[in-house]
């Protein structure tokens, strides 16, 4: 059994990309892990300053928000997914901003499992590869991640439009599969 840990960064409850992380969560249940989703709309949590507290004094972030309670369950978690709606072509704020905040313990993530959701109005899914590749950048400052997978949930906008695309196949499958 494995501790699975969505985080869904859409700015909507029940938006494409979450709906998206609800099925891998029900996949990975499905498959006897331990899986939670956090969705960051929810929680409060500041931009980084760039004080260098914890990167110069190795003391924890001086901010007092939610962003150190989710980052200890990163470190604590087996597999991460992170998922994201794409709006100009990157990663949403949501998600970028606890990516940044990760600076005080991102040593800390080893030998990680990660998957990746995407969804987009643009159907080109080559276009979308550049928002991957800025969540793969933060795997590249880990020690041994892995990559097990990413869903692609194209062609959607408005929420719901998600709802009978074969996407939603794709991420419950994944989350069995970890």
């Amino acid at each position: 059994m494995k501790k699975v840990l969505i985080l869904s960064s859409s700015p909507r409850r029940g938006g494409n990309s979450d709906t998206l992380c609800d099925d891998l969560l029900r996949g990975a249940r499905d498959a006897g892990h331990e899986a939670e989703k956090i969705f960051l709309r929810d929680l409060r949590i500041g931009c980084c300053n760039g004080c260098g507290a914890c990167s110069r004094h190795g003391s924890p972030c001086p901010q007092r928000d939610d962003a150190a309670a989710v980052i200890d369950k990163m470190v604590r978690a087996d597999a991460i997914v992170l998922a994201t709606p794409v709006y100009f072509y990157t990663m949403s704020a949501q998600l970028k901003t606890l990516i940044d905040r990760c600076c005080s313990r991102y040593t800390e993530m080893r030998d990680k499992e990660f998957c990746f959701l995407v969804t987009a109005a643009e159907e080109d899914r080559t276009k979308m590869l550049r928002t991957v590749d800025s969540m793969r950048g933060f795997l590249d400052c880990l020690d041994r991640p892995k990559e097990r997978g990413t869903v692609f949930g194209l062609g959607v906008w408005h929420a719901g439009e998600i709802e009978r695309h074969p996407a939603r196949r794709e991420a419950y499958e994944l989350g069995r599969a970890l």
